[in-house]
């Protein structure tokens, strides 16, 4: 059993091996079968790629040769027009070369025939000179005159002759332009005058205080005089009380302070509780109304002209003047009058009625400051007006309406008129002539006695006096003293509102004869 089981395993191992050199064979055989089979095909493919290469490349080399035959139809096209064009402008360079030419040829034709004319002209005109200089010798000869002689002569005839014409044709126009602005100024004048009517009423430096009875007055002077001392000092005015029955005057050149008093008295008299503390506490309530009533008369004066943007400090100036008389007449009427004047005058003239209405509102301004301060009403009017930036034109006209500077423009020249006729109505100023000529009078013999004056001469309603001394006594040194000593004694001699000018005038003259 166990030999044909060796023998079956040995068989079935040859078989195996049998087997397995049989399928090495044939894989083998196929394999060489599959390789040849590739390595035709291979080939084939080879020969299929190298004959389309050879193809491509023969479409390739039609394409290249076509696109070179297609860029040198293009150049060559691009080469013939360019030539075109180079034979054109060729063409054309040498036609205006030509035409160049010509025009060159033409010209120098030309120069030459201006040269011939120059010359020509040059020979006729040194004949002509020669002709003129023998002409004008022989008129020389003739008149006996030189030509600069001539000329002279000449020019000075025509030259008086236009003169004495000029003057003619300048004094026939100056007498007409006169008459005609005479006249013209006299219509303006008489329509603003027309236009611009008002009513006045003449006021006075004292006021009167009506008293319920005589012990009233006893009541207001007190004990050793306590009472009526306290109200003059608080109010700054002088109370009189005298032999007139149950009436006390208040006398003071400031009318706001006078106001004060006035209206302090009232209520006091009014109240019945007369001492030192009461008198007090009613001037500072009369005070207060004062002050209200005085904002209240510039805001109503400055509405009542059309005037705004002024500032409220100048209304409040403007509104102490309805307390400010001149000569009797109320300031602020007085301002709104010229105001009113100054504007109508400036609408006809055609110039800006608002700015010589503003002007004329504000011209007096300088009024408004207490009469003890120093400067004149224009200088603190003037001031006042700077200090707020008032209008450069409202300033020369409030300085010019007394001619203390020169007037250049016509706002400044109609302040000026519309002030002297609101000044000049009749009624429109109290006519104390006795009092203004003894005032008047008493400063120029107050200027003449001093030793060296000559002369002496008040102007300006008494505001300015003007001196003349004698140049062989006074030096310009002395007169410096003596305007200085002779200011001194008006201040203690003379009552004057405001203040007064000193100008002292030395002049030293010299004459001779010639014989």
């Amino acid at each position: 059993m166990q030999v044909e089981l060796w023998i079956l395993i040995v068989s079935a191992a040859v078989a195996l091996l049998i087997g397995i050199l049989a399928g090495f064979l044939v894989r083998k055989s196929i394999g060489e079968k599959k390789i040849g089979s590739a390595e035709n095909e291979a080939k084939r493919i080879l020969e299929d790629s190298r004959k389309n290469a050879e193809a491509k490349k023969k479409e390739l080399l039609l394409e290249a040769k076509e696109e070179i035959l297609r860029l040198r139809n293009e150049t060559e096209r691009d080469l013939k027009e360019r030539r075109t064009e180079v034979s054109r402008q060729e063409r054309r360079i040498t036609q205006k070369e030509e035409n160049l030419d010509k025009k060159t040829e033409a010209l120098e034709r030309k120069s030459e025939q201006l040269d011939e004319k120059i010359r020509a002209n040059e020979a006729l005109q040194e004949k002509t000179k020669e002709v003129l200089g023998q002409h004008m010798t022989r008129l020389e000869e003739i008149s006996g005159y030189t030509a600069e002689q001539a000329k002279s002569e000449l020019i000075a005839r025509v030259e008086s002759e236009a003169r004495h014409d000029m003057a003619q044709k300048l004094d026939e126009i100056e007498t007409q332009f006169k008459e005609e602005a005479e006249t013209k100024a006299r219509n303006l004048l008489s329509l603003a005058i027309q236009r611009c009517a008002a009513d006045h009423v003449t006021e006075a430096t004292i006021s009167a205080v009506a008293l319920p009875n005589e012990e009233m007055k006893g009541r207001i002077i007190g004990r050793e005089g306590r009472n009526i001392q306290k109200l003059e000092t608080l109010t700054g005015v002088e109370l009189i009380i005298d032999d007139t029955p149950e009436t006390i005057a208040i006398s003071g050149f400031d009318p706001v302070r006078r106001e004060i008093a006035r209206l302090a008295l009232e209520k006091l008299i009014t109240d019945g509780r007369i001492h030192p503390a009461r008198i007090e506490e009613m001037v500072e309530k009369a005070r207060k109304e004062v002050e209200t009533v005085i904002k209240q008369a510039g805001e109503r004066a400055t509405f009542e002209v059309h005037v705004h943007g002024i500032h409220q400090d100048l209304i409040k100036l403007l509104g102490r003047l309805r307390y400010r008389t001149s000569y009797g007449q109320n300031v602020l009427q007085h301002s709104i009058e010229v105001a009113w004047l100054a504007g109508i005058m400036a609408d006809e003239l055609g110039v800006d009625g608002t700015l010589a209405r503003r002007a004329g509102l504000l011209h007096d301004i300088g009024k408004a400051f207490p009469q003890d301060m120093e400067g004149s009403h224009v200088e603190l009017g003037v001031n006042a007006l700077k200090k707020y930036k008032e209008n450069a034109e409202v300033l020369h006209a409030v300085e010019a309406h007394h001619n203390d500077v020169e007037p250049h423009s016509i706002v400044a020249i109609l302040v000026q008129a519309a002030d002297a006729i609101s000044a000049a109505r009749p009624g429109a100023r109290r006519e104390d002539m006795e009092n203004y000529i003894k005032r008047l009078q008493k400063l120029e013999e107050l200027a003449v006695s001093f030793p060296g004056v000559d002369k002496a001469f008040a102007i300006q309603a008494g505001r300015e006096i003007r001196v003349m001394v004698k140049p062989e006594m006074v030096s310009d040194d002395k007169m410096k003293l003596i305007a200085r000593e002779m200011a001194k004694k008006i201040e203690d001699e003379v009552k004057y509102p405001g203040q007064i000018k000193l100008n002292l005038i030395r002049e030293t003259r010299t004459v001779d004869y010639a014989k």
